[in-house]
């Protein structure tokens, strides 16, 4: 288990972030997964089939995002549904972690390594991915439609880009080989 990893590599971390405090390493606190429903937001069925493959996916139930503020231009009212969120903790976090690394990467088409531009400047990490049915969990004969997700990775306050990256490499996410800049 992924979760069991981490607590040995806790001392690696320690030794090659220079940290004399284990509580100072970088650890990750939740897994956010989101999907918005875009140009589908009035189809019911749509909304409705999105919420049930991201519960298989991520083994929790989805909440509903709504718009906080009405815009013209996008043809949106304040209330309506924009997007569905799960946040994962504990055992659920590191059990997706997991199953994402080991099983969901390796069958991304043409797949040659996490961009390491996904850092923002507070530790933490963002993915998005194109097409959901790269979870085993999805059967592609039953999918109508393929929808993207956006997956961040959230880290504790005052964690750096850098240790994060040590982390997660630790932890066996597979960053592309080069720079950063592409």
């Amino acid at each position: 288990m992924l979760q069991q990893t981490y607590s040995n590599l806790q001392k690696e971390l320690m030794l090659d972030l220079n940290k004399s405090n284990a509580l100072a390493c970088p650890r990750l606190v939740k897994i956010v997964v989101a999907m918005g429903v875009g140009k589908h937001k009035d189809s019911e069925s749509y909304i409705n089939e999105a919420k049930l493959e991201l519960a298989q996916i991520t083994g929790q139930a989805p909440a509903m995002r709504r718009a906080r503020k009405a815009i013209s231009g996008f043809k949106l009212r304040k209330g309506e549904i924009v997007g569905l969120q799960v946040t994962l903790r504990g055992a659920r976090m590191w059990a997706f972690l997991e199953r994402f690394i080991s099983t969901a990467l390796p069958r991304v088409r043409d797949f040659r390594g996490i961009s390491l531009t996904g850092f923002d400047s507070h530790g933490n990490y963002s993915i998005g991915i194109t097409e959901h049915q790269i979870f085993p969990e999805i059967d592609s004969n039953k999918l109508k439609q393929p929808k993207s997700l956006q997956i961040t990775l959230v880290t504790q306050p005052g964690v750096t880009d850098s240790e994060c990256e040590t982390m997660l490499t630790k932890l066996g996410m597979p960053f592309e080989k080069g720079n950063k800049n592409g």
